[in-house]
């Protein structure tokens, strides 16, 4: 899929790394990434947040990064902040592990070094917390993020500069207007009208139960050492895996001094979040909810509803539905961004999933988002530097982000209809490709050292 051809002109296309200035909206991992890319490039970058301060972003548990993910990290990140991420990074994960409904184990693809051979920290896996690594991520980036910004509307002169104007009466103007404000992106909704989102039907349930000393003793270890799927014979799918820190946050802040010790003595720096526990989640069609109304459940009905559906399940299973926390347990409706045609291009671009917003089946979203911010950061620091058009480095940018990244929409998309297809016959097969897979040593290790690397 290629982008359209650069259309009009902007002014200034060889402009100096100081003379561009580039607008991001949204300040998620994605946009922090590249601001953190583009500043140590010596280019002016505004990051524009609607949050009001640092510590409000507190959705979302864990998020795997994958190798892709890490080295687009250690590119667009100073030192410092690079190993601030690697020390404050949960235990990877061993590898990952396929389970009938009763556990017995029907394929596991293992990470360790003797399949995948030894990497270095940014060829790696790493879990960590999604909380803990935008924390990480803002980190230096003061006078750059700008909180309380709820993005309005944009407006581009002849010549080609951009204003955006704020829901506080203010305005910003630029040079080039990065949306990177996430799925219902405001900035797509103005710029790619005719770019939406489509419901796919699926609904997940998800929570998480503390992982202690209690907890050990009954849980199996493959639920926080490695990345579970469980495969019933029909309908559903379960994805299980765990946050185990690295460290606790004694030992963080009382650091030799360190990566470590200046995460602790960050302010605001919120340690507690990455406490060990177990995530789970189960997704089904939105039929297979026996009625109930998600979006108004409270977590206790949630929870029963879970348990409910896996009726008959390993007691293992059941337990953890039904020891965890009704605090943590919410409904999430699957959504997944619709084919989009390449554009004309503009000095305005997407990122993430702003622009190709995937179902989390195959978790890889935020690594595609970081591997935008990676790529985009080179093509816009050529740009700056003088060694391609502005218009021509955008270009290339969205011709190769949206190949790989539609691709990655589309993979979401194929992950998703396969765990909840209710054809018993279809997933009979898939059961037993995984057992006859597990048996096969080269062809285990070949999936293993793909999905690993």
């Amino acid at each position: 899929m290629d982008a359209a051809a650069p259309s009009g002109s902007v002014r200034g296309e060889a402009q100096s790394a100081k003379q561009l200035h580039v607008i991001i909206i949204g300040g998620g991992i994605g946009g922090l990434c590249l601001a953190h890319g583009l500043n140590n490039a010596g280019i002016r970058v505004t990051v524009y947040e609607r949050t009001r301060n640092r510590i409000d972003w507190l959705e979302g548990y864990r998020v795997h990064i994958n190798p892709s993910g890490a080295r687009a990290l250690h590119d667009c990140l100073p030192p410092l902040n690079w190993d601030m991420f690697v020390a404050t990074a949960g235990k990877p994960e061993a590898g990952f592990s396929f389970r009938d409904e009763q556990l017995e184990e029907l394929l596991f693809l293992d990470w360790s070094a003797q399949t995948l051979g030894s990497t270095a920290s940014f060829s790696s896996h790493h879990s960590v917390s999604r909380i803990t690594l935008r924390q990480v991520l803002l980190n230096g980036l003061d006078g750059i993020v700008h909180h309380g910004k709820e993005f309005v509307w944009y407006e581009q002169d002849p010549g080609g500069r951009i204003t955006v104007s704020f829901a506080d009466g203010t305005s910003a103007s630029g040079d080039v207007l990065i949306a990177a404000d996430g799925s219902n992106s405001r900035v797509r909704q103005q710029f790619l009208p005719h770019a939406r989102r489509v419901d796919t039907d699926v609904r997940s349930i998800g929570g998480k139960l503390p992982l202690d000393d209690e907890t050990r003793k009954w849980l199996p270890q493959s639920f926080y050492g490695c990345m579970n799927t469980i495969v019933p014979p029909r309908d559903y799918f379960m994805f299980i895996s765990g946050w185990r820190g690295s460290h606790d946050e004694q030992e963080i802040s009382a650091g030799d001094g360190g990566a470590e010790s200046q995460a602790g003595q960050m302010p605001g720096f919120l340690l507690d979040n990455t406490r060990d526990y177990v995530f789970w989640a189960l997704a089904a069609k939105r039929e297979k909810y026996q009625d109930v109304d998600l979006e108004k459940a409270s977590g206790r009905e949630l929870l029963d509803t879970a348990q409910a559906m896996t009726r008959g399940w390993h007691p293992t299973l059941l337990r953890l539905i039904a020891d965890s926390d009704p605090s943590t347990v919410a409904s999430v409706r699957i959504r997944s961004m619709g084919p989009v045609k390449p554009w004309p291009t503009t000095n305005i671009t997407l990122l993430g999933d702003a622009i190709h917003n995937m179902t989390p089946m195959a978790g890889i979203g935020a690594n595609t988002a970081l591997q935008d911010a990676s790529l985009l950061c080179r093509k816009l620091t050529d740009a700056a530097h003088g060694r391609l058009p502005l218009l021509t480095a955008i270009h290339e940018y969205e011709t190769e982000m949206l190949r790989y990244g539609f691709a990655a929409v589309r993979r979401s998309m194929m992950r998703t209809r396969q765990a909840t297809s209710g054809n018993r016959v279809q997933r009979a097969v898939f059961r037993r490709m995984l057992r006859v897979l597990g048996r096969i040593g080269p062809i285990r290790r070949k999936m293993a050292r793909k999905m690993g690397t």
